[in-house]
């Protein structure tokens, strides 16, 4: 599938003063920090039925040793860019969120169905991709 080369930062537009969100909850955008663009890109850049790690990300988008940034990039990403936020594991192919939560059934379920196997909340090592490969 062709990707848009639109930039990810055209998404996104200053908000006034007067907009409908407070300071506190505006999130930040590829125009104010370039790192969450760069990671946005990889994360899009996964294939479907694929996986990688937070670490791996950091590292194809030119941060090594930020896996923590990586998850807050995911964490701020806006919904308009549907992020396949799914595809993105801990080390070693596992789910971080507890196993009860609503957030690790949704990433099991969008996992499963794109054909990836999950057993005790981690993937087949066949299913991870290191990201220079791609």
């Amino acid at each position: 599938m062709a990707r848009s080369k639109k930039s990810f930062a055209a998404l996104f537009r200053p908000l006034s003063s007067e907009g409908s969100r407070s300071r506190s909850a505006r999130r930040p955008s590829g125009e104010e920090n370039p790192a969450l663009e760069l990671i946005w890109n990889v994360v899009s850049s996964i294939p479907r039925g694929q996986v990688s790690t937070y670490g791996a990300v950091a590292r194809a988008a030119g941060l090594p040793g930020r896996a923590r940034q990586a998850g807050f990039a995911l964490r701020v990403a806006p919904e308009e860019l549907n992020l396949p936020w799914h595809r993105v594991l801990g080390a070693g192919g596992r789910i971080v969120f507890p196993a009860s939560s609503r957030h690790y059934k949704e990433q099991a379920r969008r996992l499963r169905a794109e054909g990836v196997s999950i057993k005790d909340g981690r993937v087949a090592a066949s299913a991870i991709t290191e990201l220079d490969e791609l």
